[in-house]
Order: structure tokens, then C-alpha cells, then sequence
């Protein structure tokens, strides 16, 4: 196990590493030059050279990358333009956390509901059980997250006009990590319509791998040795439904952050998905290959964590 996961790191590196250098090439070439936008008004030549080799670039390409690619491993994003040589990994510290936060909670909802529901549908196949509630998730699913937020804050302000001394918030984000009564007034409407749309995706997609499981000629065979339903559904069936699951579960972790971007903004929650919109607007540079490159370990991470758990679910699976 040692061994695999040695090599799925060293694989994983490289790709984190083209990230890397596909992001920096794409702020290196972009039309925009951001020590131009960062002077403005009191642009003279002698300015702009004094700027540009305080942010080291005027060193060539590789070097830049060079320097770039070596802060990475001290957290050392390098300086933004935007806040005028304030750290980006400074910047950015303080939003991690949330978005994080956000997310996890986020995925536990989803699997939470969504795989028991989508088994339950499954058993249920063909009945009005089935059919009422994957009409519901897939009308949940068509619903952008954005739209069900904004439905969940006009309900949140009628209900405080409506209920005195309600006073629940409708907007910002607790205590990053805290859960006192008042964090959870702030994080839990957020992480449920986060989680709707994911939520219903599990459920369908359990109810698929489900049932697909449960057609099986082996399924069949304990049928007909006359075990119990429940113990064919939980101890043959359910491990093998969890396959398909394991794979969009742990790449889920790391599109989870990014997707929080929709959430984070209409809520006002802040998260880095604030910080990335205004780089972008500013060509700020340093944020933005700093944010791509922390959602890419994400997502690698998440691969990773997709490698390990399929040998756990399916042994026939090898680990070398």
C-alpha cells in the first residue's frame, strides 16, 4: 500500500507541477500589465521599472517560474498587485479555512441524505416511492445553486418580518470551525443549499449503481439461497453500488472549494471565492495563480483519495 501510494504522489506532483506552469504562463503572456494598472495616474518609465523589478519581473520567463515554483513550497505566493506588496498567501489564509469548512459540510449532507435515499429508491424501484422522489431530486438538481440561495434569503427575511425576535442572519459566515448557536445560525442554511444540488446527484446516482448491483446473477443466487432481503441488500449489494460512488465522492472534495464560489458570493460569506472575483477583475496575477493552484492540490488530493478507497471497496482492485 506504502508503494501504490508512493507512486500515485509522484504522479500526482507532475500534474500539479503542469498546473503550475500552464497558470504562470497564462499570467506571464496576458495582454494586461498590471504595474501599469497598479500606477495609474502617476505612471512615469522611472516608476514602472523601480515597480517591476520589485516584483521581479523583469527577470526572464524561466527564472520567474523558477522563483515561483520554489516559493510554493513555503507558502510563498509572492506579492499581490492589488494590495500593493501585501503576501497573497496572506490574503488568501483567512478565506481558506471557510471554504473549506463550507465544503466539507457541504459533501456530509450529500452523502448524508443522498446515498441512503437513492438505496431506499432503489429497493423501492418502479412504486410511487420511487417515482415521487426521484421527480424531486431531479427537479432540485435542474435548480442552479445560485437560485436556490437566493429563494432560501427572501424566505429567511419574510420569515424574520414575519416571526419577531427571529433575527436569523441571511448573509456572512460564522466563527470559522466554531459551532456555537449563533455560528450555526450563520453556516447552516448556506451548507444545506450547497449541499441540495449535490444531494440530489448522489441520490440518482446511488439509485442507478443500486440498482444495477441488484441485477446481478449473484444477486439472484443468495435470493435463491433464501437469505434475508436486508442482509442481501446491505452485506452483497450495498459494497459493490459503492464503487461508482467512491470515484465522484473523492474528486467531489476537491471541486467542492471551487464550487462554493456561487454560494460564498450571493450569501456573502467570506471565503477565497470573493478574493479570486476581484483579482480577476484587477489582474491581480499572484492571487489568481495562487487560488488555481490551491484548488488543482484539491483536486489532486481528491484523485488520490479516489485511488486508496477503491482498493479498500473492491479488493479485486490491485494496489501495485
Amino acid at each position: 500500500m506504502i508503494q501504490f501510494i508512493l507512486k500515485r504522489l509522484i504522479g500526482l506532483l507532475f500534474v500539479v507541477i503542469g498546473v503550475t506552469f500552464i497558470t504562470f504562463t497564462m499570467g506571464y503572456f496576458a495582454p494586461d500589465d498590471p504595474i501599469k494598472q497598479l500606477l495609474g495616474q502617476h505612471y512615469t518609465q522611472e516608476a514602472y521599472l523601480q515597480l517591476k523589478h520589485a516584483y521581479h519581473l523583469d527577470l526572464p520567463f524561466f527564472q520567474q517560474y523558477y522563483n515561483f515554483l520554489t516559493g510554493l513550497f513555503r507558502l510563498d505566493f509572492g506579492l499581490s498587485f492589488q494590495s500593493k506588496g501585501r503576501a497573497v498567501w496572506d490574503i488568501l489564509k483567512d478565506g481558506v479555512p471557510v471554504s473549506v469548512e463550507l465544503g466539507l459540510w457541504a459533501l456530509v449532507v450529500q452523502l448524508a441524505l443522498g446515498i441512503p435515499l437513492g438505496i431506499y429508491s432503489a429497493i423501492k424501484a418502479r412504486t410511487w416511492i420511487d417515482t415521487t422522489n426521484m421527480l424531486v431530486m431531479l427537479i432540485i438538481y435542474a435548480l442552479p445553486s445560485f437560485v436556490l440561495a437566493t429563494f432560501a434569503q427572501i424566505a429567511l427575511v419574510s420569515l424574520d418580518t414575519s416571526i419577531p425576535g427571529l433575527n436569523w442572519p441571511v448573509s456572512n459566515w460564522g466563527t470559522p470551525w466554531h459551532y456555537t448557536w449563533t455560528d450555526i445560525q450563520y453556516k447552516l442554511v448556506p451548507i444545506l443549499i450547497y449541499g441540495a444540488a449535490g444531494f440530489a446527484y448522489y441520490a440518482r446516482l446511488a439509485r442507478t449503481s443500486m440498482l444495477e448491483v441488484l441485477s446481478q446473477d449473484y444477486i439472484r443466487t443468495a435470493r435463491a439461497k433464501g437469505l434475508f432481503e436486508k442482509a442481501i441488500t446491505f452485506r452483497h449489494a450495498f459494497r459493490n453500488a459503492l464503487i461508482p460512488l467512491v470515484t465522484v465522492i473523492s474528486v467531489s472534495l476537491g471541486f467542492l472549494v471551487s464550487g462554493a464560489f456561487f454560494i460564498e458570493h450571493v450569501f456573502n460569506i467570506p471565503g477565497i471565492a470573493e478574493t479570486t472575483l476581484t483579482s480577476v477583475g484587477a489582474s491581480d496575477y499572484p492571487v489568481i495563480q495562487a487560488t488555481t493552484v490551491v484548488l488543482a492540490i484539491a483536486v489532486v488530493f481528491g484523485n488520490l483519495l479516489s485511488d486508496i478507497l477503491y482498493t479498500v471497496v473492491d479488493p479485486r482492485i490491485k494496489s501495485e
